[in-house]
């Protein structure tokens, strides 16, 4: 019987996660554990059905919390599982990419990471319904960075010298789109470079494209690239630094329709999803409950 102040947590490990570096998770978090009263179980994901057996588990164990330890891909894997239910969700940062746990405020250290799924504060945040299909936990887009997206999946060379690579090859075949989108204020027409769904600020390698987000606020921003200078960009995309504001143009809504006049490459939280010609999106308020890091006192 579960005592009074214990918790149950459900650990979903993606032990491909971050590179050919691995770390025995389980074995890290059950040492974190070893005095605690709190109880663990552990799933590790294999690739093979791996929404279904998730699903099983949490119904199975019926946890407390549920922690995804992996990067942006593990994260909105059980994101989209426990979406609209009063489940917790925490993250251990343990990918190659964790623009979510980044954009959250979540420790890469994971000791940290495991302070704040015990001990951190609840707070429920909005996810983008795209398509009427898929949740988009952070950020989508149309153009550039998901020609970007599909060239490093298809790269012979992973890690930095890949993503390099696949920077080195958009910069190259750069192209604008004809795009219209309609929000919420209204319809407009752009020649762009990219358009991104953003739900949060900044992509997993820190690049600054929407500073106006907020992930618990009801609205979403659509960000449209207009104009591009390589140096500048080139950076924004290896590094931390901010796409400048005079480039960008945002539009904050509840509601938008992208359409392109060709095809456009097409990418939701940094996984490929082939070319579009149109994109529609609804913001979903308050639907998935996180672990956050508790404020720092004044």
């Amino acid at each position: 019987m579960q005592k009074e102040g214990q918790l149950k947590l459900l650990f979903i490990i993606n032990p491909v996660s971050g590179g050919k570096e691995k770390t025995n998770w389980e074995t890290t978090i059950r040492e974190y554990f070893k005095t605690s009263p709190h109880s663990m179980e552990f799933f590790l994901l294999n690739g093979d059905s791996d929404e279904a057996s998730v699903k099983h588990h949490i119904e199975s164990v019926q946890p407390d919390r549920v922690v995804a330890v992996g990067g942006d891909g593990t994260v909105k894997l059980v994101a989209e599982i426990v979406e609209g239910t009063n489940l917790p969700l925490g993250i251990i940062p343990a990918g190659s990419a964790n623009g979510m746990a980044r954009e959250l405020g979540v420790p890469v250290d994971v000791l940290q990471a495991l302070d704040v799924v015990v001990n951190g504060r609840e707070q429920a945040i909005d996810l983008i319904k795209i398509n009427g299909e898929e949740s988009c936990i952070h950020l989508a887009d149309i153009g550039l960075n998901a020609m970007l997206v599909k060239y490093f999946e298809g790269s012979k060379g992973r890690g930095m010298w890949g993503y390099g690579r696949a920077v080195f090859r958009v910069l190259y075949e750069k192209q604008k789109m004809k795009v219209t989108i309609k929000t919420d204020g209204g319809t407009e027409r752009r020649n762009a470079y990219m358009v991104v769904l953003a739900n949060a600020r900044k992509y997993g390698t820190g690049a600054n494209i929407n500073p106006q987000g907020d992930v618990s606020d009801g609205f979403f921003e659509v960000v449209v690239l207009r104009r591009l200078n390589l140096v500048e960009i080139g950076k924004a995309l290896l590094t931390n630094k901010s796409f400048d504001p005079e480039k960008i143009e945002i539009f904050k809504t509840k509601e938008a329709t992208l359409t392109t006049r060709k095809q456009a490459y097409f990418q939701v939280d940094g996984e490929y999803r082939g070319k579009t010609r149109e994109v529609k999106a609804s913001i979903l308020p308050g639907v998935l409950k996180m672990m956050l890091p508790n404020p720092l006192s004044p």
